[in-house]
């Protein structure tokens, strides 16, 4: 079955619910899993996906390691895809993105300006 692009721009905001884990393909040997086109480690990172009064947490797998995503923080997510599967009777739902990374922070300088015009 075909990935199917979802459109992170239509959700009221995404939050890291599990911090980033390497994904493991061989439990026996702790071989990790990489990914086909870059080589790099695939990581799995829960994610709330928040729109209006409804939430989900899924968990999304992402080559390389999500540096700075930490749980209850606030992500960017680039290229979201959903992938349909079926296994030996069991089925579900695949989520794979190209990027996950924290959103950026509001720098010092604008914040003390803020408070500066509150009255400091």
């Amino acid at each position: 079955m075909a990935a199917l692009p979802i459109d992170t721009a239509k959700f009221t905001g995404i939050i890291c619910a599990v911090a980033p884990t390497p994904r493991v393909a061989n439990r026996e040997t702790g071989q990790l899993r990489v990914d086909r086109e870059t080589g790099q480690t695939l990581y799995q990172v829960g994610l709330c996906l928040m729109a209006g009064t409804t939430a989900e947490v899924v968990n999304v797998s992402v080559p390389g390691e999500p540096t700075g995503v930490q749980n209850g923080a606030p992500v960017q997510v680039r290229d979201l895809y959903a992938t349909p599967w079926e296994n030996e009777g069991r089925h579900g739902i695949a989520f794979r993105a190209a990027e996950i990374k924290p959103l950026t922070a509001p720098s010092s300088s604008s914040s003390a300006s803020a408070r500066k015009g509150a009255g400091e």
